[in-house]
């Protein structure tokens, strides 16, 4: 199944692009976060994230579709020594056609994994795990987007396991006019052992995918944004050797209104409890609800700062968190052209 994703995604690359000069261009973007949790269901997820991650890369266009991006993704944690505790390469090669992208090597998950539910891919990925390592593979249209997507965790020696995940995601809408839409999001997770091999250890996979309707009417009413989506979620939790796969599901359903700097998100979750090991805790819960209350006073040219409160319900549990975000990004700016 490996191969096969492979497979699409070089293929993708093939499609045709426009010729142009050659430039050198600069990309700096960061965010700083404190994220506090007062979870009464997980004492030990209950803690406080803060810090500051700062993105800086240099990219060489070919043209208008090949691209080389260079830099570095570091994260500071207010209070920890040294300063920097941790610094992610950044290094890939982009194809950017008018239907296709194609990523290769260590890029940004920004913008093309982060629409996933937090059920699924956790939120506190963009904290501390910024980049993809790996392959992915975009296709876009007016109706119909599919992103196809492999992200190595850890290499196998002798005393690292052998970690990845691989999946895909997309979205289609039947009428550009109308309100309706379908989305679908997978991954799995593939945990092997390492090298050399720990007595009773055994292969896991472990995963999950979700499939909901929605509809958008947003600018229908006086709010800027107004939506609904409703569907299913299925987990994938198998040991090889002990057990076949385990597959709990559930009901899910969101709504999100906006209106100028305020907003509302609320996400309901029924049905059985779910293993998923990069996915948000609560969601082990049969019954669960989060209220997000957003509000955003910096909205300038790239720069956002969002307050959220957000609110947790479970069966005889209520719990909150409060968290602060400011993200800025400059956008590419072109440092050098060079003559054909």
């Amino acid at each position: 199944m490996i191969k096969k994703i492979y497979f699409v995604i070089i293929v993708s690359v093939l499609t045709a692009g426009s010729v142009s000069a050659q430039t050198v261009d600069v990309h700096f973007n960061g965010m700083g976060f404190f994220d506090n949790r007062e979870y009464k269901e997980f004492v030990l997820r209950s803690r406080t994230y803060s810090g500051t991650r700062l993105a800086l890369d240099v990219g060489l266009n070919l043209d208008s579709v090949h691209h080389f991006i260079v830099g570095v993704n570091a994260l500071h944690e207010f209070g920890a020594n040294p300063f920097f505790g941790k610094v992610n390469p950044v290094a890939y090669y982009s194809f950017t056609g008018k239907k296709w992208l194609f990523n290769a090597g260590e890029f940004p998950r920004e913008g093309l994994l982060t629409d996933y539910p937090r059920a699924m891919l956790n939120d506190t990925l963009r904290y501390y795990r910024p980049n993809v390592e790996g392959l992915l593979t975009k296709f876009h249209s007016d109706h119909v987007s599919e992103t196809i997507w492999i992200d190595w965790v850890s290499r196998q020696t002798n005393t690292d396991r052998e970690q990845f995940l691989f999946g895909f995601s997309g979205k289609y809408k039947p009428s550009l006019k109308g309100p309706f839409y379908l989305s679908h999001y997978f991954f799995l997770l593939h945990d092997a052992g390492p090298g050399i091999a720990i007595p009773n250890d055994h292969i896991q996979d472990n995963g999950a995918a979700q499939v909901r309707l929605g509809v958008d009417l947003s600018h229908k009413t006086v709010l800027d944004s107004l939506s609904f989506e409703a569907g299913g979620m299925l987990s994938l939790e198998r040991t090889r050797g002990i057990d076949g796969f385990q597959k709990p599901t559930g009901f899910v359903a969101s709504a999100f209104l906006s209106y100028k700097r305020f907003a509302l998100f609320d996400e309901f979750y029924k049905g059985q409890g779910h293993n998923v090991t990069f996915g948000d805790a609560y969601y082990q819960k049969k019954t669960y609800n989060r209220l997000d209350i957003i509000y955003t006073p910096f909205l300038y040219k790239g720069l956002r700062g969002q307050f959220v409160l957000s609110l947790h319900q479970t069966p005889g549990f209520s719990s909150n968190q409060e968290a602060f975000r400011l993200t800025y990004d400059i956008g590419r700016k072109r440092l050098a052209k060079f003559k054909d």
